[in-house]
């Protein structure tokens, strides 16, 4: 009878359900740690509304600041996830969903019903239309089972947009401008180049994150000086932007270089 076979330490019977294992236990201080990371990171969803009720009352600058502090904690989670061991510490909670979800509010939703009340985007149904079209296509995207590869790059433009409300205000850039970046973004989310995952992306890392930090930094002065903006700290950070997309370029080109079977350069 199975009641009279022995059961290995930490195992299961042979034939028994993988749910029957009785998972290894975590110091009570760990598994804290570990929710605390959790609502670090779901602290994004109230930053998201307090953008869009900033945008409402009319004060993008605002707006723009709450959006850098949810761009400091997208950036830095997943690394305090990933110390705190929160996938075997609490396993029943699925901290990639909530990230997906947190990302999808502070990077489109928020940012576009930024833009909206900006004036930024066209007038009248072209308006409604260019409203649209960033959130269809990244509620695609966040979907993509895809939309972070093996070797940890984006795969389709990383929606975005609070970059894109960024420059839009602090450069004070025409509808039509942002309208045509706007489309065109749109549908570089289909389009499979592989994009830069600067804290993950193993090529050029360490590069990667000090011009992150310098990009950051650059975003914060360029608020301050806000309406009136230094050409020097425009050019440094659009200067990231170039940086961005060449690297990107790069591991799409060295991406299929290794399925052809050719031997890729080395970052």
């Amino acid at each position: 009878m199975r009641e009279n076979l022995a059961v290995p330490p930490g195992g299961s019977l042979p034939g028994t359900a993988a749910d029957d294992v009785v998972p290894p236990s975590f110091p009570r201080g760990l598994r804290l740690a570990g929710a605390a990371v959790h609502l670090y990171t779901a602290s994004g969803t109230v930053l998201a509304l307090l953008i869009v009720l900033a945008a409402f009352d009319g004060d993008a600058v605002a707006a723009l600041w709450l959006g850098l502090v949810a761009l400091v904690i997208d950036g830095t989670d997943g690394m305090l996830a990933r110390r705190m061991r929160v996938k075997e510490t609490i396993p029943w909670f699925d901290g990639a969903r909530l990230d997906d979800i947190v990302d999808y509010l502070t990077y489109a939703f928020a940012p576009v019903v930024l833009l909206w009340t900006t004036g930024s985007l066209p007038d009248g149904v072209l308006g409604w239309v260019v409203a649209a079209l960033p959130l269809l296509a990244s509620s695609y995207q966040f979907c993509r089972v895809d939309a972070k590869t093996d070797d940890h790059t984006f795969l389709g433009f990383p929606s975005y947009w609070n970059v894109v409300a960024f420059y839009a205000v602090v450069l004070d850039l025409g509808p039509g401008a942002i309208a045509a970046v706007l489309v065109v973004c749109s549908l570089l989310v289909f389009v499979p180049v592989r994009y830069l995952y600067p804290s993950r992306t193993q090529a050029l890392r360490g590069l990667s994150l000090a011009l992150t930090v310098v990009w950051l930094v650059s975003y914060a002065v360029l608020l301050l000086q806000v309406p009136d903006p230094h050409p020097v700290v425009v050019a440094l950070s659009l200067s990231y932007l170039v940086y961005y997309v060449g690297v990107s370029l790069w591991l799409t080109a060295r991406a299929a270089r290794r399925r052809r079977g050719e031997p890729a350069a080395t970052g």
